[in-house]
């Protein structure tokens, strides 16, 4: 993290760390993180790479700051989808196994895959100490199964801890939180005890209107599209958001608005809701869909629409 985020706290025997979120794609990370933090900050649906970027969700409780780092699905590079935007996800997500105190590894019930083996090799090189989340585990149909599929993964590597949770429950998140908190290194905290991440308004609400788009749209058209914020302005009583959504080829454009703009109306409607509640402001959001053929697969054009490494 950046020095000048830091904000000193000189309370005495405080712990402060930082705690990175990792797992193949669509495993519950993200709700994992918004549930711990008791809002949501990190989008989320069902389909797989929803999360682009790392969010860092901070919570402090006494002396104790956690901050958890929410990261893109670690995932196999496709043919037909290796694009610069599945390249620079793959590495946002390695990015966040520097210099952590601690690491959550989530795997999706007993469903082990070829990602989560690229995921537990990626770890064989983190020195910090590593908890393996089961994930899901409300929606396993025969649980009696679950307890020698944690005596087999117990073998996969050393790991401080494996739980078993349910993200969307809230089942054993606290026990979680209880066994991330034994790895938090005595510190000061490094952000003031009000502020929950290090991302803006402005982000955040580039988020919600992409994963109104994510939750809406078939298969194909969510990969490749991206949402900017050309204005931001907080006038006091309300704030006025003025959101650019990006698609590769005009034929996405018309899907995007759909049939009367009716589509890209539910779109706006729903993220305007939630940016309200996040916000806690009366928002006018308006949306425009533009064709940018290639800039999913253009390092320069990400670098322009935010897809920036530290």
């Amino acid at each position: 993290m950046s020095e000048d985020e830091i904000g000193i706290d000189t309370t005495d025997s405080t712990n402060c760390g930082f705690v990175a979120i990792v797992g193949r794609p669509n495993v519950g990370k993200s709700t994992l993180m918004n549930r711990i933090l008791g809002q949501k900050l990190s989008i989320t649906s069902r389909r797989p790479q929803t999360t682009r970027h790392q969010i860092m969700g901070v919570k402090t409780v006494a002396g104790i700051q956690t901050i958890y780092v929410d990261t893109p699905g670690m995932h196999q590079m496709q043919r037909d989808r290796n694009r610069a935007i599945n390249q620079f996800m793959n590495q946002a997500a390695a990015q966040a196994l520097r210099d952590v105190d601690c690491v959550v590894f989530i795997i999706d019930r007993d469903r082990w895959t070829d990602e989560d083996d690229i995921v537990l090799e990626r770890l064989a090189s983190v020195s910090a100490p590593v908890i393996a989340v089961v994930n899901k585990v409300d929606r396993m149909k025969d649980k009696s199964a679950l307890l020698p599929w944690l005596s087999s993964l117990s073998q996969k590597r050393e790991f401080a801890a494996i739980l078993p949770v349910s993200a969307r429950h809230g089942t054993q998140v606290e026990e979680l939180e209880a066994e991330v908190t034994r790895h938090l290194p005595s510190n000061v905290h490094f952000f003031p005890e009000d502020q929950v991440t290090n991302r803006s308004e402005r982000f955040l609400a580039a988020e919600l209107v992409r994963e109104k788009v994510m939750r809406q749209l078939g298969d194909e058209l969510p990969y490749q599209m991206t949402v900017e914020i050309e204005q931001f302005s907080d006038e006091g009583s309300i704030i006025h958001i003025h959101a650019l959504l990006l698609v590769e080829r005009a034929g996405q454009k018309k899907i995007l608005i759909g049939e009367n703009g009716q589509r890209l109306k539910k779109i706006g409607s729903e993220a305007r809701i939630d940016m309200e509640r996040a916000f806690d402001s009366k928002v006018m959001l308006k949306l425009w869909v533009k064709v940018r053929s290639g800039w999913s697969d253009d390092a320069r054009a990400l670098k322009s629409l935010g897809y920036d490494l530290d």
